[in-house]
């Protein structure tokens, strides 16, 4: 009777463990990094299909899957309006290759959003007028007023910058 409840209890605790250890396979694919010290083969050579309404082509390309690389076939897209989509490539930086997949990018930067600090295409949000001076302490932050008294030297360096005898 002991050792049948000495078995149970293990075979619970095992369970326990691997339902822990194991990961899902959301995280799992979309963590995937690949870094080699050999270039993929040339491409493969597709003929572009006729264009479909409302979709872009995706060439075909190489993809690593652990062991080799491997032939992904070439195929379509959902646009997304206000984006601009980069297929996935192979980069050589120093010596080795990094696989870059696909993404859709919104200001077509080249960066990825997750990553871009003006995923918009906009800068700062801080700093709207881009003239260094944060919006909490400018006292135009639309930069409709940079050189108020019309001497030429903007406000930020000008000693006076309201002198009214410069007109």
């Amino acid at each position: 009777m002991l050792t049948k409840k000495l078995l149970v209890s293990a075979l619970i605790v095992a369970g326990a463990l691997t339902a822990v250890a194991t990961p899902l396979t959301s995280v799992a694919a979309t963590s995937f990094h690949a870094e080699l010290n050999f270039a993929p083969p040339t491409p493969y050579y597709e003929p572009v299909p006729a264009p479909r309404r409302g979709y872009l082509w995706s060439p075909g390309h190489w993809s690593w899957n652990g062991h080799r690389h491997v032939w992904v076939g070439g195929h379509y897209e959902r646009v997304r309006p206000g984006y601009v989509y980069r297929a996935p490539t192979w980069v050589e930086h120093n010596g080795r290759w990094y696989h870059q997949p696909s993404r859709w990018d919104r200001d077509g930067d080249g960066i990825p959003n997750a990553q871009d600090r003006t995923p918009n295409g906009r800068g700062p949000n801080w700093d709207r007028d881009n003239d260094g001076v944060p919006n909490r302490y400018d006292r135009t932050p639309s930069g409709a007023a940079r050189d108020r008294d019309g001497d030429g030297v903007p406000n930020r360096y000008d000693y006076r910058p309201n002198n009214p005898y410069w007109r």
